[in-house]
């Protein structure tokens, strides 16, 4: 029994592609730190078909070693498809106003436990066929957003990081394919360390999308060959090849 694993799955892009896949027919791992909202989740579910096992794993990705510990406690499942979904924000602020601890708790889920655990997924599966790594990354990962200096520059790590894996599981004869999903704004609970409430995105954008629509994304790339599926600054969903450019090995 294969499954896929999606991490940030109590909200948001996580969320909706939980539903994607599940209507796709396959079994699930969802992850985050809400588990009644992974228990909704899974209810929701299980009603799309309730012949999908779905099974339900916590863990608090800002913390580093809970990464080691969400991928040890999975060993025991075949995973055909790894989504490092889970991320956060931080306030609209520059880089000599910045909160630091928000910063650091931040860098340590979009960069610290995302290569942690697509490094352990891509050591164990870079040779069995049909397996995927999706790392989701942020078209910020492709500009720089002055005021958000430091989110953008750890999701440009995101996206070079998965960018270089991809190229170099490639060039190996690696059969699991690397690839990157780089939103723009998008309707969800996505938020900066410390911030709640919900947001109005009409208020604050004329464009965005629904974290279902990005969800359909996700999918879109997941059946592509391509590693990279961005939107554009006309808010345009394009797969595309690589974008950095890259050298050596």
């Amino acid at each position: 029994m294969n499954y896929t694993v999606i991490t940030g799955a109590s909200s948001g892009i996580g969320y909706e592609s939980a539903l994607a896949f599940a209507a796709k027919g396959k079994n699930l791992i969802i992850v985050a730190r809400r588990e009644n909202k992974l228990e909704e989740l899974k209810a929701t579910i299980q009603t799309i078909n309730p012949e999908l096992d779905v099974v339900i794993q916590t863990a608090d990705l800002s913390q580093s070693e809970q990464a080691y510990t969400l991928y040890h406690q999975l060993k025991e499942y075949k995973i055909e498809t790894w989504i490092n979904n889970a991320g956060l924000g931080e306030s609209s602020s520059s880089v000599l106003t910045q909160d630091l601890d928000n910063v650091d708790t931040m860098l340590q889920v979009n960069i610290q436990s995302l290569t942690i655990l697509s490094t352990l997924y891509a050591r164990d599966y870079a040779n069995v066929e049909g397996t995927q790594l999706i790392n989701v990354s942020s078209a910020l990962g492709y500009v720089i957003a002055l005021g958000s200096v430091a989110y953008s520059a750890s999701k440009y790590y995101v996206s070079a990081f998965t960018e270089g894996l991809a190229t170099e599981l490639e060039k190996s004869g690696a059969t699991l394919k690397a690839k990157i999903l780089a939103p723009a704004i998008t309707e969800t609970e996505f938020m900066s360390p410390g911030i709640t409430g919900k947001v109005d995105y009409s208020s604050i954008t004329p464009k965005f999308h629904t974290a279902k629509q990005m969800a359909g994304f996700m999918i879109n790339l997941y059946d592509s060959n391509e590693v990279v599926g961005i939107v554009d600054e006309n808010y345009e969903f394009q797969l595309r090849k690589q974008i950095y450019p890259s050298f050596g090995f």
